[in-house]
């Protein structure tokens, strides 16, 4: 897609040639790269149009057709495209380009990695390397020779399987890679470089044997374990619920430092960010452990969702995306807790999705317009597109939603097609009707239910569900969705308790249902396992609350219902800061650290909404006036239980002392630890416990529980401890990543030359986006006080690191604006000064794309 203008889905037709075949030669050289591009090109249809092939950033050196040259009056090269006209129906293209891969700053297309080549094509990368039909419905069979010194790249890697190795002149060697599945040129990799290597093998449920190799940085091979054993589970996994089964001979994993992504899902040579796949148990944190096995799963998911059934077009991405980010949940969920897997994946969404659905660039999962792919990487493809599959499955049931998915892959095999294509797999499979399901695919925003109630004297009870999706100038007329509701009815028959599960479907702007027989009103508890991405507008009292809290069968509900009622609390304080906090809430709580429940769910019950949560509820929100009702319901939490909550800390530290215990178990005891002492740290006499965790800590998880600690408290310890973790982990990149996070959370006026300083740090650098996010983007995110203080310094200093960062990586700089364009949501003085920076932003000379389409998109709605 052009880098200026605007494409539209309504737009979209079928390629006017197709590629068969791609036989790449690439020998590398850190600024001078050379590229042959051999293609077997074919017309489509009875047409005399232009070839026209995308390119940026690079040095066309040769073109010739059937091994002809053409002279430069037979091709013209304008707007980062090369355009060539031939009578030729079939023929072979032969594209020569050079490329200077150490000057890639953006890491897109080929690039280093530190000592190492690496590539990042998708969304349009390949166009980096070479003239292409840079499209994803252009598939074709490659080939691939990598070229390179011997000596600094003994390992030289690409799709498929390797056909061919040998040894050349200068001390140069090559591999040759062939990939028997027609891909996109958006799943081209090449990695080339000196790694420890982890190799393992995998067999089959047909039992084939396939070779896995993980590569990692010298010296990182025994931090790749948990990351080969994920894999394996992952392929058991897939084997076993789908019945999908891996096709190459071989499956590599390599993990790099310099990464715009998570992860990347080539064929058969999956690249990494270092942070999803290194881990142990010196360096890395239970969540780190956790989020790893879910990324390498949902990059191995992919093989099938993805790459042998791809999308048309990019306006199709959560076709892929929402339905594999649905699978690795699944997969987590198998894995660990249910119930906590669930809870964490809406935490997510409601802190950052529902805020991005109510923000300037809020669009359809299926966006209709695209300036800039890379703006489109986001939550609402990825995790709204994630629970639009789950409302499918939840619509279906299991077994048909397995029916849906063979048949998806049994039309579509091969082949590049729409998220229409699957609804209609879907529906056939099933025979179910899905034409209005649709419709989540078009519409943005996010849904609200309003919710109505009434319970007469025969013993009725009825309930009046009510949708609306907002009303913006984008979307003026938006239809009803089809939206399942998953409830329990939660009946008191003279202390006698009963829960009845229903589930309904929600079609038109409001229904009305009846259940019956029951002696006295029941208490709902709606949006069980939280069965659509919707709000719901239902007062509730507290009693109805607190019952659902004791009485539910759903976890959700049982979480929800705490949840709800520490918003509420929340949200009175910012309103009215003499607000009395009712006991009622110590009182459960306390029940909560007694009872026999799950470690992991009772953490995540006594856990806080967080900041981005609660802003999402208020209207106009304050931002000073949420942090301080923030600290004030923590603060009165802490010192009306601090009896029981000492107790439980006291008791999980005894029985993670322990032996036998289960991972799951030990993970579980040290999230409650945790929750315990964030709580008990914001007590003088308890600060203590956080010096006493941090010295004596074994694990990482545990260490940075007791910094977060003093971070958040500004406890007295802080400086020495965080000066004691630098110098322990100084040479770790990862864990260096983590304490840039910690020092930009202090809770101090000190903060700002805190930043000033961290940024002129030996080890802080722009150019690596894992650096950048854990410092930057982690103030913003992290440490609201001082982000949205007053003086707007804040502000000032997140635009100023993305106006120096759209010249090095405008893909990161675009992704860390976020909190900046979401200024509507806030009240003054707070919404001038960020728009004042916005502003700024927007006069920046050579302003990229990706900056450009969201400073416009916020700056006029």
């Amino acid at each position: 897609m052009s880098q200026t203008t605007a494409h539209f889905l309504a737009d979209y037709r079928p390629s006017p040639f197709k590629i068969e075949t791609v036989n790449l030669t690439v020998e590398l050289d850190d600024t001078s790269t050379r590229v042959i591009n051999e293609m077997a090109v074919s017309r489509q249809g009875d047409h005399q149009e232009a070839l026209v092939l995308n390119g940026e950033q690079l040095t066309l050196i040769a073109l010739y057709i059937n091994d002809e040259q053409l002279s430069t009056e037979h091709y013209q090269l304008v707007d980062n495209s090369l355009s060539l006209t031939t009578l030729e129906n079939n023929f072979k293209l032969t594209v020569v380009t050079r490329i200077n891969p150490v000057e890639n700053t953006s890491l897109e297309g080929l690039f280093k990695s530190g000592d190492a080549f690496c590539t990042q094509c998708e969304a349009e990368g390949f166009r980096r390397i070479s003239y292409y039909l840079d499209r994803p419905d252009v598939m074709a069979i490659f080939t691939t020779k990598v070229i390179a010194d011997k000596s600094l790249y003994p390992y030289l890697l690409s799709n498929g399987n390797k056909i061919e190795q040998g040894n050349l002149d200068n001390n140069k060697h090559f591999v040759t890679w062939h990939d028997p599945f027609p891909k996109p040129c958006y799943l081209f990799a090449l990695v080339a470089g000196d790694f420890d290597l982890l190799s393992d093998n995998f067999t089959t449920c047909s039992g084939r044997n396939v070779s896995l190799e993980i590569f990692v940085d010298k010296g990182n091979l025994h931090k790749s374990e948990h990351a080969m054993a994920s894999l394996k589970k992952s392929m058991e996994w897939d084997e076993q619920t789908f019945g999908l089964e891996y096709d190459l001979d071989i499956y590599m994993i390599v993990a790099v430092d310099f990464f715009n992504m998570g992860a990347m899902e080539n064929k058969g040579l999956n690249v990494f960010n270092s942070k999803y796949v290194l881990a142990d148990k010196d360096c890395a944190t239970d969540s780190d452990y956790f989020n790893i096995e879910a990324v390498i799963a949902h990059e191995y998911f992919h093989n099938w969702t993805g790459n042998r059934v791809t999308c048309r077009d990019w306006f199709q991405l959560s076709l892929k995306e929402g339905l594999t980010v649905f699978r690795d949940q699944q997969f987590s969920a198998d894995m660990h807790s249910s119930a906590v897997t669930r809870i964490q994946n809406v935490r997510v969404l409601r802190s950052q999705q529902f805020s991005e659905d109510a923000g300037p660039m809020a669009h359809p999962i299926r966006p209709e317009k695209v300036l800039e792919m890379n703006n489109f990487y986001t939550l609402t493809v990825y995790e709204k597109g994630a629970e639009v599959i789950r409302m499918l499955h939840t619509l279906l049931g299991k077994d048909n939603f397995r029916l849906g998915m063979d048949l998806y892959f049994k039309r579509f095999d091969g082949m590049a097609v729409t998220c229409d294509d699957f609804i209609n797999a879907m529906s056939d499979a099933s025979n179910k009707d899905l034409s209005q399901f649709k419709l989540w695919y078009s519409q943005s925003g996010t849904p609200s239910i309003r919710v109505s109630e009434h319970f007469d004297d025969t013993g009725v009870y009825s309930l009046t569900l009510a949708q609306q999706s907002p009303i913006t100038t984008k979307q003026v007329a938006p239809q009803a969705l089809h939206i399942p509701i998953k409830m329990e009815l939660i009946v008191n028959d003279n202390g006698k308790i009963t829960v009845q599960e229903h589930m309904v479907e929600l079609t038109g702007d409001d229904q009305t249902w009846q259940f019956k027989g029951f002696k006295t009103k029941p208490t709902i508890a709606l949006l069980a396992d939280f069965s659509a991405p919707v709000k719901v507008n239902f007062a509730q009292d507290d009693n109805d609350l607190f019952t659902i809290i004791s009485n539910a069968n759903n976890s959700f509900c049982r979480w929800d219902a705490g949840q709800k009622l520490l918003m509420s609390y929340i949200k009175s304080l910012t309103l009215i800061p003499e607000f009395v906090i009712p006991t009622q809430l110590l009182t459960c709580f306390t029940e909560l650290l007694n009872s026999n429940d799950d470690a992991a769910f009772i953490a995540e019950q006594l856990m806080l909404p967080s900041f981005d949560e609660a802003a999402d509820i208020i209207d106009q929100v304050d931002p000073v006036s949420l942090v301080s009702a923030l600290q004030k319901l923590s603060l009165f939490i802490a010192k009306g239980i601090e009896k029981p909550l000492l107790q439980k800390l006291r008791d999980c530290q005894a029985l993670l002392q322990k032996a036998g215990l289960s991972e799951a178990e030990v993970t579980a005891n040290k999230a409650l630890k945790n929750i315990c002492l964030h709580y008990l740290a914001s007590l003088e006499q308890h600060a203590a416990l956080v010096d006493e965790q941090f010295n004596e800590s074994d694990n990482m998880t545990d260490s940075l529980a007791a910094l977060s600690c003093s971070a958040k408290y500004n406890l007295a310890g802080f400086s020495a401890q965080m000066k004691a973790f630098e110098d322990k982990w100084q040479d770790t990149s990862l864990v260096m990543d983590k304490w840039f996070s910690l020092s930009v959370s202090l809770a101090s006026e000190d903060i700002f030359t805190q930043l000033t300083n961290l940024t002129e740090h030996k080890l802080f650098t722009l150019k690596n986006p894992n650096r950048a996010r854990s410092l930057i983007g982690a103030f913003a995110m992290n440490n609201p006080k001082y982000f949205h203080c007053t003086s707007g310094k804040g502000y000032k200093f997140l635009a100023d690191k993305i106006a120096a960062l759209n010249a090095i990586n405008p893909q990161v700089a675009s992704r860390l604006i976020t909190p900046l364009i979401q200024f509507n949501s806030f009240a003054q003085p707070h919404k001038e000064l960020m728009k004042a920076q916005l502003i700024k932003l927007q006069a920046l000379p050579h302003l990229s794309n990706d900056l450009k389409e969201k400073l416009d998109a916020s700056l006029t709605m």
